[in-house]
């Protein structure tokens, strides 16, 4: 659904959830599977960051809805072509 990276701070749902996440992270990787890649990792929006057992790894696959996007300025949308093209290389 979703191609490209959503910067920090947007607000999304995701497909079989009733409780929105904010992005706060992306091209993450799991303590647990370190070897996965996921596009973003989020946090129960309103509520925000409340513990490390309360982080969310996702894909743009996983979208079902976005909210609000967050800001998008020149360093973001350079940081975000780079993080694309590294996530691009270490799935391929």
């Amino acid at each position: 659904m979703y191609n490209e990276l959503l910067p920090i701070g947007t607000v999304v749902l995701l497909k079989g959830s009733t409780k929105r996440v904010m992005i706060i992270g992306v091209c993450q990787r799991s303590a647990e599977k370190p070897e996965e890649l996921w596009d973003y990792s989020g946090c129960l929006f309103p509520e925000g960051y409340i513990g490390p057992d309360k982080v969310f790894l996702f894909n743009n696959d996983q979208l079902e809805k976005i909210f609000s996007t967050g800001f998008r300025d020149e360093e973001q949308m350079a940081f975000n072509k780079k993080a694309e093209q590294a996530i691009q290389k270490l799935r391929s």
